[in-house]
């Protein structure tokens, strides 16, 4: 099985921005293979700030330079995850219980594959929403994208 890029970044930058203490949100890599776009989304306890980016950018910048994968040109962009931040890990789903969340899955369940509601958490394998007053169970295993949706009501 061939991991992906962004996969592969992601589990050697999620120690370091650690060792930073700073949580490593997501990694997404874009672009064509010449010239590739790192997107690196940062965060921290009380929220990240432009002077903690410019620090983490230099440290990201040296890592990054050692990933064989990168040998070309590639562009960096260091960001704090936004209002609307991506859900990744179990403990994303946990700590972001009674949010509003859009969840797209990977499997279909009811005939749908994506869900905006109210995440209850992750119970067991499971992430847990509700949809329209019903309880949706998505295996977390398969949860291909889900992030917070920003309620402006």
């Amino acid at each position: 099985m061939v991991i992906s890029l962004a996969n592969e970044l992601i589990a050697l930058l999620e120690p370091l921005a650690q060792d930073h203490g700073l949580e490593l949100v997501t990694v997404e890599v874009a672009g064509p293979g010449r010239h590739q776009i790192v997107r690196v989304y940062l965060d921290r306890e009380g929220g990240i700030d432009i002077e903690a980016i410019a620090e983490a950018n230099a440290w990201l910048s040296d890592t990054l330079d050692s990933v064989p994968r990168l040998s070309g040109p590639y562009t960096l962009e260091v960001s704090s995850p936004g209002i609307e931040r991506i859900l990744r890990t179990r403990r994303d789903f946990e700590r972001f219980a009674g949010q509003r969340v859009v969840v797209q899955g990977m499997l279909k369940i009811d005939g749908r594959s994506r869900f905006a509601g109210e995440l209850v958490g992750l119970h067991g394998d499971d992430v847990v929403l509700t949809v329209d007053g019903q309880e949706v169970r998505v295996p977390f295993e398969t949860v291909e994208r889900a992030r917070l949706k920003a309620d402006f009501g």
